[in-house]
């Protein structure tokens, strides 16, 4: 994969300055690194240590180290970074000290909930108890925990956007459920640990996203529109297109991210999203104008019972109150930021 747009660079380090010097000369030890949340989050602190000469040292974790070089040359050749092979369900201290851990590492995706729940339990659950454990034994100053905007479950009939403080969740006895579970699980411990340890805690809880390095051939509903517009397709919805969602460009998730990091209150949950819903429906037409040829747009009209989540749009006034976020880029700029991206070769 290439480099992040360098638009998106000088965008990101104009927004975060103001966070910058309160983690100048630290370490960040970072799981979950590979992945689009990971990478964009480590190229652009790489972007801005480059330029105020932040002194930054920062360790990722990987399970395969070789292949992340091969997909991230420009990575893992920067001084800055430091890869260490290992597994988050095995992660065990390596005898240095970190000032800041960042627990990205996850896997959300459908077919693994839907073949092999117990995995994609255990590697939520028992890995962030590692994470825990571990910020624990190398010292960690801060902690900051990416959860999920599904922790809240199916939201109650009439509900447009959820507050952090919703009292809705998951249907306990239906599989579906089980990455949503395990991630409030996975936020308990880190509560627990907190009380218990005193470990310094925030918790990002993070709703849906498009950017550049977004995989186009997974449950997204809006990757897969741009990857059908890229291959000169109709645009295919597989359901009835009323499922109202909501979409913040991955530029202003790493803004989001560092200021919950540095100015996130302890032991506080932030949604992270757009607030701006949008049906699927529209969403398809909106990806389909887009692109010059306006591919057509397919629906097929029947509900979509893999998916029983009507609304996934968070309220994001707590971001906004106490950490002064808000969403700047347009979703029609973000979708065009996207396809420019993967035209061009610029992911």
């Amino acid at each position: 994969m290439a480099r992040l747009p360098e638009a998106d660079l000088e965008w990101v380090f104009e927004h975060i300055q103001k966070y910058l010097e309160n983690i100048r000369g630290q370490r960040l030890f970072i799981t979950g690194g590979t992945g689009f949340v990971g990478s964009w989050l480590v190229e652009c602190l790489l972007h801005a240590n480059k330029e105020l000469t932040l002194d930054l040292h920062i360790s990722i974790l990987s399970r395969d180290p070789l292949d992340f070089g091969k997909n991230y040359p420009h990575l893992v050749n920067a001084s800055a970074i430091e890869l260490v092979k290992g597994d988050v369900r095995n992660l065990v201290s390596d005898g240095k000290f970190y000032d800041i851990v960042i627990h990205a590492a996850t896997d959300a995706s459908a077919k693994l909930n839907r073949e092999n729940p117990l995995l994609m339990a255990d590697t939520i659950i028992d890995g962030t108890r590692k994470v825990l454990e571990f910020s624990k034994q190398v010292c960690a100053k801060r902690l900051l925990m990416l959860s999920s905007g599904a922790v809240y479950g199916r939201l109650m009939d009439g509900v447009t956007h959820v507050k952090e403080d919703s009292s809705s969740g998951p249907d306990l006895l239906n599989s579906y459920y089980t990455y949503a579970e395990s991630k409030r699980m996975a936020e308990l411990l880190c509560a627990i640990y907190s009380k218990q340890f005193g470990l310094n805690i925030s918790v990002a809880r993070l709703f849906a996203f498009v950017g550049p390095r977004m995989p186009l051939d997974t449950h997204f509903a809006i990757g897969n529109f741009i990857r059908d517009g890229l291959a000169g397709k109709s645009i295919q919805i597989s359901g009835d297109g009323k499922a109202m969602r909501s979409y913040l460009y991955a530029a202003e998730l790493v803004v989001w991210l560092l200021a919950i990091l540095v100015e996130g209150k302890m032991g506080r949950a932030y949604n992270v999203g757009s607030d701006q819903s949008i049906s699927i429906r529209e969403l398809a037409k909106k990806v389909a104008a887009s692109f010059t040829y306006h591919p057509d747009v397919n629906i097929s009209n029947k509900a979509d019972g893999s998916n029983p989540i009507n609304h996934y749009v968070p309220d994001i006034s707590r971001a906004h109150e106490e950490l002064g976020l808000r969403v700047n880029i347009s979703l029609s700029d973000a979708i065009s930021r996207t396809v420019a991206s993967h035209q061009f070769g610029a992911i």
